[in-house]
C-alpha cells in the first residue's frame, strides 16, 4: 500500500503540461506580449510565469510611483536618439509600434494619459496602479494564464519544443518560449544555455557619488540647465542637474551615465566630472559679461549680482572667494578665475548610486542574433526575447518602457498556435 501511495505521489508531481506559449517574466514586456498575443490570436494558449509574488513590480515604482508610461516623441528617427544601445535596431520597430500607438492602446483600455512639459507621459491619476490594472485586467479578460511564485529549474529545447522544468516537479512543454526576464542573471543564463551570446551587463542610469564635493550641504537644490562632462571620455550632456548629499543626480547626470555606462564601468566609476553652470554663454562671453557689469554696477557686491539666476546658496559657493567683493575691485585675473570656475567646475567621481527597484542595465542578449521584425531568435526557432533582457537600454523619461511595449507588441503579433 505504501509503495502504491508513493508511486501515486511521484506520478502527481512529475506531470507534463502542454501549452502553446510560455512567457517567463511578469513585468511590462512579458505581460504586454501576452496581451498582444491573445488580441492577435484569441485561441492561443498563453501562460505567464513570474518568479516573485507580484506582477509588474517595476511599473509600480517607476516615475516615483506615477509610472512614466512613454515619451511624447513621435518621429522614429528622433526617438532612437534616446537609446545608447539598440537605437539602430529599434528604428524599424518604431515604425510599427511607437509612443503614439502606446498612448492609443492604453486609452482604449480607459486609461487617460497626460504629457508633461518635458515630454514624459503619465496617467492622469498619477498612480502606477492605473497602468497595472489596465494591463492585468486585459490579460484576465483575454484568458491569459497568470502564475506567480514560479521557480524554474531548467529549460531544454528538444525536437522543436521547449521543456521547462519547475521546482515542484511539473514540466511545461510549449512550441514558443518568450524570455522577458529583464536584467535577471537567470534569464541571461537561460538565453546562453539555449545558444545565445550575452553582452556582459553593467549598470546604466545611475547618479554620481562625489564625497569630496563642496556642494553636498546644498542637497535638494536643482539647476534647470547645466552641462555635465566627463573629460576623460570626451562625453557630456546638458539638462537639469540635482545636487544631492552624495554628489550629483538629475536628467543630465542620468543621461550621461547611460551613454557612458560601459567606459565608466571600466574606470570603476572613478574619474573627473566637469560642470558648466552657465552653458548658454561661451567662456569669452561670460568674461565680457562680468566686465560690462563691473562698469555698470561698480559699487555692487558680487554676491548680490547673481545675473545667471542660479540658486542663491549655490551662487555664494560658486562665486567664492570673491563673494564679498564689490565689482569695482574685481581684477582681470579675478574675472578670469571666476569665469573658469563657473564653466569648468571640477569634481572627482568616486562611485555610483542606483535605485534598486528601477535598476537598468547596459548589456544582455546580443542584438545581431535577433530578428527585429518578430523579436524571434535567429538561432533557436520559437524562442523570443522582449524588453531589457536584450542589449537595449534607453535614457530616463519613459524610453525603457517604450522598448518593452514595442518589442512586446512585435513578439505578440508573431506568436502563433502550433498547427
Amino acid at each position: 500500500m505504501e509503495l502504491l501511495l508513493s508511486l501515486a505521489k511521484l506520478s502527481s508531481i512529475m506531470t507534463s503540461q502542454q501549452t502553446d506559449v510560455v512567457i517567463i517574466g511578469g513585468g511590462a514586456s512579458g505581460i504586454f506580449t501576452a496581451v498582444i498575443a491573445k488580441e492577435t490570436s484569441p485561441t492561443l494558449c498563453v501562460t505567464v510565469l513570474e518568479k516573485s509574488a507580484i506582477f509588474l513590480s517595476k511599473v509600480r515604482v517607476s516615475g516615483g510611483g506615477r509610472c512614466n508610461v512613454t515619451h511624447a516623441c513621435f518621429e522614429p528617427a528622433q526617438l532612437i536618439q534616446n537609446y545608447p544601445r539598440g537605437g539602430k535596431e529599434l528604428l524599424g520597430c518604431f515604425y510599427r509600434f511607437q509612443p503614439k500607438d502606446t498612448i492609443r492602446w492604453f486609452e482604449k483600455q480607459g486609461v487617460h494619459l497626460k504629457t508633461e512639459k518635458d515630454g514624459r507621459v503619465f496617467p492622469t491619476t498619477d498612480q502606477s496602479q492605473t497602468i497595472i490594472d489596465a494591463l492585468l485586467n486585459q490579460a484576465c479578460n483575454l484568458g491569459v494564464n497568470l502564475h506567480i511564485r514560479q521557480h524554474i529549474i531548467s529549460i531544454f529545447h528538444v525536437e522543436g519544443r521547449f521543456h521547462i522544468q519547475m521546482r515542484d516537479g511539473t514540466t511545461l512543454i510549449c512550441k514558443s518560449l518568450v524570455l522577458a526576464t529583464g536584467s535577471s542573471p537567470e534569464g541571461h543564463r537561460w538565453a546562453n544555455s539555449l545558444g545565445h551570446t550575452i553582452d556582459p551587463p553593467v549598470p546604466s542610469l545611475f547618479t554620481f557619488n562625489v564625497p569630496t564635493s563642496r556642494l553636498c550641504t546644498l542637497s535638494g537644490i536643482a539647476v534647470q540647465n547645466a552641462t555635465v562632462a566627463l573629460p576623460a571620455l570626451c562625453m557630456k550632456q546638458t539638462g537639469p542637474l540635482l545636487i544631492t548629499h552624495f554628489g550629483f543626480s538629475g536628467p543630465a547626470v542620468l543621461k550621461l551615465s547611460a551613454w557612458a555606462a560601459r567606459p565608466l564601468h571600466a574606470l570603476q566609476y572613478r574619474t573627473n566630472v566637469q560642470i558648466n553652470w552657465i552653458p548658454h554663454l561661451s567662456l569669452e562671453q561670460l568674461k565680457n559679461r562680468f566686465k560690462i557689469l563691473k562698469k555698470e554696477h561698480p559699487s555692487k557686491k558680487l554676491v548680490h549680482l547673481n545675473f545667471c539666476d542660479l540658486p542663491k546658496n549655490l551662487w555664494k559657493i560658486l562665486s567664492s572667494p570673491f563673494t564679498d567683493k564689490v565689482l569695482a575691485h574685481l581684477s582681470h585675473s579675478d574675472i578670469e578665475q571666476l569665469s573658469s570656475s563657473l564653466q569648468l567646475d571640477s569634481y572627482q567621481m568616486e562611485g555610483k548610486t542606483t535605485h534598486k527597484e528601477e535598476f537598468v542595465t547596459c548589456g544582455g542578449v546580443t542584438l545581431k542574433e535577433m530578428d527585429f521584425k518578430t523579436m524571434q531568435s535567429k538561432i533557436v526557432p520559437g524562442l523570443f526575447f522582449v524588453g531589457e533582457i536584450l542589449n537595449i537600454d534607453g535614457v530616463t523619461g519613459g524610453f525603457n518602457f517604450q522598448n518593452a511595449w514595442t518589442t512586446g507588441y512585435l513578439a505578440g503579433q508573431a506568436l502563433e498556435a502550433p498547427t
